[in-house]
């Protein structure tokens, strides 16, 4: 009688049938509304420094930028922000009065939104909702079928957009490689854009080489939009722009591209990519102080040009292995300083991108899984509003990894379930349920109405990840991880559409000169 008693029910009878039906329940179509993870989700819950360092913080980067200031704006820059306030030096360095710091940080945009060109994947930056999607520039492609690498194509970029269109938890897509078989350059900017636009209708990050390539840029974006007064209304893509070279340097000519692209009604993330041991300061407060005074001269620059032009406070500091110089984008000071960065982002109520999800691996292994989920889980958790590089990017931004990007899915899955946290209401705390299952029921809460429902509302369940027993590993013809992720690849790329209607894909072709097909 106590053998029967220790021994689980739910495994003695009816087992197959019942996984069956469960099964058949997680697999119907969710309801956004109870999707038990989406965009936007709000985290904040993780705050690797107090208030007070939190504000210590603040006033060495306004202290900075009024003793330091930065260097090699280009003239325009200067016009712009010393008619706004700021001081031009005998050196050639501008400095920033609190004051004007102050009243840029008041006039900035705040609770923005990155359209996509389907309204559905809109992303509402505000608050601490939390957005993971892709970023960076690598210049090669690991080969997972040959475990090489090679050189970045158009064609890579548009099939890692086409999968990003079929991922979930990846909200947006930022441009990951490099076009590396377009020589010139004015052609590799046109079709970065081109390949982004046609694999995904999610928003779309990008940079331009050359401020002069802006304009016939701008075009290609009108022609997709259907005409320059539908992409004002809506701008789907935002410019990824360096603005900074560290330490305190303004980038010249990323300065002339971001002007035109704020006037020509396009999102910016404002970038400051240091990287702490290098070119940031070692300490990781000291490479966050001046990552934050970095930005902080890009609130008034492009507040200086336009009031309130939307601007995500790109704070990006990258971290060396002190003992190499080596970027080390997996480690856990990597993700001590997103989390920081995104405590700052917070405090100034300001959209906030950083990267999270690095990994310096060189393949999709162990190594890899833990380096992104410890980065992605904490940059959520912190309230990142977007975390960028978050999936497919490996050996510290150098290799990006198609089957990565399908395996990240289910990392950020994972993690975006943590940054959701635990639901406390009258109804998930009633005991209820328990005083009928342990007093008049089975003993166990398998089958029971309440779990039944949860599974779809409360509990998130891997694409690829494995959850057999041994047993059942053995009877499936023991299933590989990465040979699932292989598999599902080729499969989005055979049937995966473009996001161009044909006849507006022709004349664009018959125009440019497009390296994918």
């Amino acid at each position: 009688m106590v053998q029967e008693e220790m021994t689980p029910a739910p495994r003695r009878s009816g087992r197959s049938g019942g996984r069956a039906a469960r099964k058949a329940l997680r697999a119907a179509p969710l309801a956004d509304n109870i999707r038990p993870i989406r965009p936007g989700m709000s985290g904040g819950r993780y705050k690797p420094m107090t208030d007070a360092g939190v504000e210590r913080i603040h006033q060495a980067a306004l202290e900075a930028l009024e003793v330091i200031g930065l260097s090699q704006a280009p003239q325009s820059g200067i016009d712009a922000m010393t008619a706004a306030g700021a001081e031009l030096g005998d050196d050639g360095r501008l400095r920033f009065p609190r004051a004007l710091v102050e009243d840029m940080l008041a006039k900035a945009a705040r609770n923005i939104t990155l359209h996509g060109r389907d309204p559905k994947y809109d992303l509402h930056l505000s608050g601490s909702n939390v957005h993971y999607g892709t970023g960076g520039a690598a210049v090669h492609l690991v080969d997972l079928e040959t475990n090489t690498y090679r050189e970045t194509t158009a064609q890579d970029l548009y099939d890692a957009a086409r999968i990003v269109q079929n991922l979930d938890n990846v909200h947006f897509f930022q441009r990951a490689m490099v076009c590396r078989d377009v020589t010139d350059n004015l052609e590799m900017d046109l079709n970065t854009l081109y390949a982004c636009c046609s694999g995904t209708q999610k928003h779309i990050g990008t940079s331009f080489s050359d401020p002069s390539y802006v304009a016939p840029c701008f075009e290609l974006i009108h022609e997709i939009a259907g005409g320059e007064d539908v992409w004002r209304n809506r701008p789907f893509i935002s410019n990824s722009n360096c603005f900074v070279v560290p330490p305190m340097k303004f980038a010249e000519e990323s300065c002339v591209a971001m002007e035109h692209c704020i006037r020509g009604g396009m999102p910016v993330l404002l970038l400051s990519a240091g990287q702490a041991g290098a070119t940031a300061p070692a300490p990781i407060a000291s490479a966050i102080v001046q990552a934050v005074a970095e930005c902080l001269a890009g609130v008034v620059y492009v507040n200086s040009i336009k009031p309130g032009h939307p601007a995500i406070f790109g704070t990006w500091p990258f971290v060396s292995d002190l003992r190499t110089g080596a970027m080390s984008g997996g480690s856990a000071e990597q993700a001590l300083l997103t989390a920081g960065c995104a405590q700052m982002h917070r405090f100034y109520d300001l959209p906030g991108g950083a990267a999270g999800g690095i990994s310096d691996s060189k393949l999709p292994d162990m190594q890899a899984g833990w380096e992104q989920a410890n980065n992605n889980t904490l940059a959520g958790l912190s309230g990142l509003n977007m975390v960028y590089e978050a999936v497919g990017m490996h050996a510290s931004l150098l290799g990006f990894c198609l089957e990565s990007l399908i395996l990240g899915d289910d990392v950020l899955g994972q993690s975006l379930r943590t940054v959701r946290g635990i639901d406390v209401t009258e109804d998930s705390t009633s005991i209820e349920v328990m005083k009928s299952v342990c007093l008049e029921g089975p003993g166990h809460y398998l089958g029971s109405e309440q779990t039944l429902a949860l599974m779809q509302t409360e509990y998130v369940y891997p694409a690829l990840g494995n959850r057999m027993s041994p047993k059942e590993w053995v009877e499936a013809d023991r299933p590989i991880l990465l040979e699932k992720a292989i598999a599902r690849k080729n499969e989005i790329l055979a049937t995966a559409p473009s996001q161009i209607a044909e006849d507006l894909d022709r004349a664009i072709r018959d125009r440019l000169n497009i390296y994918f097909n």
